[in-house]
């Protein structure tokens, strides 16, 4: 099962959640839940295979919210080795920060022990959105990472 959990305040990373959810639970025998990271317990990163984490942008970081979930996540450290993570982001702009929030919840992954995965093609480090995931190139940019996290989830865990 892959789980992806979101912060959103304007409403972007939400509905790119919700398109990477669409990607996940097109490959079969792979399960999906999206949860609002305020909803989101440490059970709930235990119980998941692969765990893929959206963030808006803050100053080049995660929000405060994830990073409040990723620091609880001490309490279950070593817990999550060889778990498939993944990253994505929605920013205002261009060179405004995307690529180092991907980064920062990519570092606490590879603190927990999880396999990251990335892109040989481009988006390397995940996935990154300017603004709201409107156009259909950046809608199937979406469904295609959830499909390659849940291939690799389904590669690892079948």
């Amino acid at each position: 099962m892959v789980l992806i959990i979101y912060d959103s305040r304007t409403g972007n990373t939400e509905k790119v959640a919700h398109l990477v959810a669409e990607g996940v639970r097109s490959v079969n025998g792979v399960n999906c839940r999206v949860k609002r990271v305020d909803e989101t317990s440490l059970d709930d990163l235990l119980s998941a295979d692969g765990i893929i984490i959206g963030s808006p942008t803050y100053f080049g970081l995660m929000s405060a919210k994830i990073k409040a979930l990723l620091d609880k996540s001490v309490d279950i450290h070593g817990k999550l080795d060889g778990k498939v993570g993944a990253a994505f982001t929605t920013s205002g702009g261009t060179a405004t920060g995307a690529e180092t929030t991907l980064l920062s919840i990519i570092e606490a992954m590879l603190i927990h022990g999880m396999i990251v995965q990335g892109n040989p093609e481009d988006k390397h480090y995940g996935l990154a959105i300017v603004g709201a995931p409107e156009s259909e190139e950046d809608k199937e940019l979406c469904r295609e990472f959830g499909r390659r996290v849940a291939r690799l989830t389904l590669k690892i865990f079948k």
